[in-house]
């Protein structure tokens, strides 16, 4: 084997069974808040019409699809994104999906993109939308089950910032021109929490803008107030359980992209700085442009690796890194049966166990059991097969005794 094929191609990951576990961790979390708000699951292939696809997320987008032919001759292309093949699902199964349809999709997506640190090209994407609701409760939901969802992770802090696109037109409006339109004076002031004002000031300057009308524009934003909508939906977002102190009027939040059409939200984490770790809001208009129905919407995306990477940082992930709770060794080949009969019973109790394959030095199996971290082995050779009994060994403190098995379940379980 080449050494070239001993590699994975670039941009994209293996994940070893530690990190797996790890991310089914963080899943798992995710799934338990979501379904607890009512949310059901979708999933969707990884594959489809390349028409589908291409046109919907503009000209710079359309060059990081993955397109191909297939046998049968027909334009395909990986899924980029959830919202798209969301959109078409909303379409084809129109007459079949509830009123308000509320989804979470945990998929894979794929972008020929640059590699680079913490940019891949196939990554996971963790959304929930609400759609068909145009109530400021349906944006609350979201923002409440956001906010249980980071904390059914382990994160204790969290920096909800909040803001409605109303109110960046509102304020932006005054100071488009033909050559700088509003949409792209939100794209510099989305800028402002990486860069200075100065900077930002400078990059308007450069659009077009004339240096009065830029610093207006910044102190336009500045001063903005909250929307009668944003402060229902922040009350309502309160009364469902999110601490007043943990959401944030930020009124130069912008979101880049110009299909949000009201609230918009990010989440930051206290203690990591690589970024906000999920960002959404409501977009009313999005589906329809997409092919679908005419139906408003409001979601959010978290940044899946980058949560797993806070909660990495931050010591949340699960320090339990072995599949098996118990190692049953083989003594030898007459035991053998006793030991399956042993591993039977210990899984019927519910307890996770490797069966070691083959008869081996015990120190051989010993070892295996500490490479890959198993708390317990039990041993069942002639002598604790004539007492009905069996040697339990706990690899962490490296002590052991002669017990009966209901007694080992007893200790294992605890």
């Amino acid at each position: 084997m080449s050494k070239q094929i001993q590699q994975t191609l670039k941009g994209f990951r293996d994940f070893l069974p530690d990190q797996k576990r790890k991310r089914d961790f963080i899943v798992q979390k995710m799934v338990e808040v979501f379904e607890r708000f009512g949310f059901e699951p979708l999933e969707t292939p990884t594959l489809e019409y390349a028409s589908l696809l291409t046109g919907k997320y503009g000209s710079e987008a359309d060059k990081l699809l993955y397109t191909f032919e297939d046998r049968g001759k027909r334009q395909i292309g990986l899924r980029y994104d959830q919202t798209v093949p969301t959109a078409r699902v909303l379409a084809q199964y129109q007459n079949q999906l509830p009123k308000f349809f509320r989804r979470y999709q945990i998929q894979n997506v794929f972008r020929a993109d640059k590699p680079q640190k913490g940019r891949y090209r196939e990554f996971i994407q963790s959304d929930l939308d609400i759609f068909g609701s145009a109530s400021s409760l349906a944006d609350a939901e979201v923002i409440a089950c956001t906010y249980f969802t980071l904390k059914n992770i382990g994160f204790n802090q969290t920096k909800i910032l909040i803001n409605d696109r109303q109110i960046l037109l509102k304020a932006l409006e005054p100071f488009a021109t033909d050559a700088v339109d509003v949409m792209s004076i939100i794209q510099s002031i989305d800028k402002l929490d990486k860069q200075t004002s100065n900077q930002v000031l400078q990059e308007l300057v450069a659009k077009g803008l004339t240096q009065s009308n830029a610093q207006l524009a910044l102190q336009s934003i500045e001063i903005a107030q909250m929307t009668a909508s944003l402060q229902q939906i922040q009350f309502q977002a309160q009364n469902l359980g999110v601490p007043p102190e943990d959401m944030v009027f930020s009124p130069t939040l912008a979101r880049g992209l110009d299909y949000y059409t009201g609230m918009i939200f990010e989440v930051q984490i206290p203690g990591y700085s690589a970024g906000s770790c999920a960002g959404g809001g409501r977009y009313d208009k999005l589906i329809k442009a997409l092919g679908g129905p005419d139906i408003p919407a409001v979601g959010v995306a978290f940044g899946f690796d980058r949560v797993v990477e806070a909660a990495s940082q931050l010591g949340l992930l699960p320090n339990d890194s072995a599949a098996a709770q118990v190692l049953v060794t083989i003594f030898d080949d007459e035991s053998q049966l006793e030991s399956l009969k042993v591993a039977r019973r210990l899984r019927q109790a519910g307890i996770k166990v490797e069966v070691y394959p083959e008869t081996q030095k015990l120190t051989q199996q010993f070892k295996l059991a500490d490479q890959k971290k198993i708390p317990f082995t039990i041993v069942v050779g002639q002598t604790e097969i004539e007492k009905e009994l069996v040697t339990l060994k706990n690899m962490i403190r490296r002590t052991q005794s002669t017990m009966t098995l209901e007694s080992a379940i007893r200790q294992i379980q605890k």
